[in-house]
């Protein structure tokens, strides 16, 4: 999979978040988060980064430019979503954000999720980016049976 979108150049879905301030919010997902800048274009105040295959286009909200706006915006941006980033190393990237005293929004926890009859593991936090876009990063815990498979209204 990773092959194919290697060839293609992007991932299939690739979310592009308005942001207040281009520089600002290249700091904390490239220098705390540890996305690479793949390419930007300043002049638009654009930058499209990635992290191992999680790919976001970020763009400097322009008012007199053309927009994809929909709606009137108010901060925190992006409520009802979050973006779940599989990362190899969530403490590496926690420790990142505890050198800068950045906030968390949920603290690290080791969190098991049932997929049909194996449950898989993730060590987990969430972070609100400088316009309160909320992003859960996550490494892996591996697979293990399932502890239930009952429904929880039986």
């Amino acid at each position: 999979m990773k092959a194919e979108t290697e060839e293609r150049g992007r991932a299939r879905l690739v979310p592009e978040l308005l942001v207040g301030d281009l520089a600002v919010s290249l700091r904390f997902w490239r220098d705390h988060l540890g996305f690479a800048v793949l390419y930007e274009r300043p002049e638009h105040g654009f930058a499209f980064i990635d992290l191992d295959g999680a790919s976001l286009m970020l763009e400097q909200r322009d008012r007199a430019a053309r927009t994809w706006e929909t709606g009137p915006l108010e901060r925190p941006l992006g409520r009802g979503i979050n973006f779940e980033i599989q990362v190899e190393d969530p403490d590496g990237i926690l420790s990142r954000l505890s050198a800068v005293s950045w906030p968390l929004y949920m603290a690290l926890e080791d969190k098991w999720y049932r997929v049909g009859a194996v449950e898989r593991g993730q060590r987990q936090f969430l972070v609100q980016d400088p316009d309160g876009y909320l992003v859960r990063l996550a490494g892996s815990l591996g697979e293990r049976p399932a502890q239930s498979l009952e429904p929880i209204n039986s």
